[in-house]
């Protein structure tokens, strides 16, 4: 049966039991504040960061969660690893109630994802990678409680699209794309390919490329490091790569500015 290290195995059931409180909420009829940046937030938030940190917390690995008081980077700066934590990525989706929202965790070390965590709530569909393995996992569990031996049983290894067709499918919004999305795309169909678009929330849209259900995610909007962590763990595990429009070279964690660059992630 599949072996895990026992730091991956608390992150998956942190996961799992913030999607059971979460769900809790979404069948309620929930309150939405909004953040001093305008962003929502609900109790779901709220209460699955708790249960996050009350797994990660025992071991003594800081934690730079959307929902923790911010640290300041002075006190960050000599940290060797850290947890990297959004308890409900797309909780604009979680509002609308469309199911596209996860829970994201991911160890990061020196900078780079090392293990990563999302969990679907809705579906209770888990992805899991450890990237020094180069091994990414997916499997839907039957409830939020499920034991780790046999959610470890049922995985199935996660493998990504070999492209060679004239069709390339992105990973963007049907509604509304930005300048330099549609640029991209036009790059693509100027190079003689067909252009599809696969529209996915959160962190939902990195699972997308790992799994083969998309060939490119090309993201020219704002993003913090929570929202991304967990996701790149996913793709770097199965050789895709989030590279920074700004550097050419991965997105790295842990820094001054916890907003990302735009990005690209894709196989090569």
């Amino acid at each position: 049966m599949l072996k895990i290290n026992k730091q991956l195995e608390i992150a998956i059931t942190a996961s799992l039991q913030a999607g059971e409180v979460i769900m809790e909420v979404y069948d309620t009829a929930f309150d939405v504040e909004y953040k001093d940046d305008k962003s929502p937030l609900t109790e779901a938030d709220k209460r699955a960061n708790d249960v996050i940190n009350s797994f990660l917390k025992p071991l003594n690995i800081p934690i730079i969660s959307e929902e923790n008081k911010l640290i300041q980077f002075e006190d960050r700066k000599n940290w060797e690893t850290c947890w990297i934590v959004d308890p409900v990525d797309g909780t604009k989706e979680f509002i609308k109630r469309n199911g596209e929202f996860t829970v994201n965790i991911a160890l990061v070390k020196n900078g780079i994802p090392h293990l990563g965590v999302i969990y679907v709530p809705a579906s209770k569909t888990l992805y899991f990678a450890n990237v020094p393995n180069n091994e990414a996992y997916k499997v839907v569990v039957s409830e939020h409680n499920t034991d780790i031996e046999e959610l470890l049983s049922k995985a199935q290894l996660l493998n990504p699209k070999n492209n060679n067709s004239e069709l390339v499918q992105v990973v963007g919004s049907r509604s509304h794309m930005s300048d330099e999305t549609l640029k991209f795309i036009d790059t693509l169909k100027a190079q003689g390919k067909n252009v599809e678009i696969v529209s996915k929330g959160s962190s939902l849209k990195f699972c997308l490329i790992a799994e083969g259900n998309a060939d490119v995610y090309p993201r020219y909007a704002p993003t913090m490091e929570w929202d991304t962590a967990a996701g790149q763990a996913i793709c770097n595990a199965v050789g895709i790569q989030v590279i920074s429009n700004e550097t050419q070279q991965p997105l790295m964690y842990n820094k001054e500015n916890l907003l990302n660059p735009w990005f690209l992630v894709s196989k090569n």
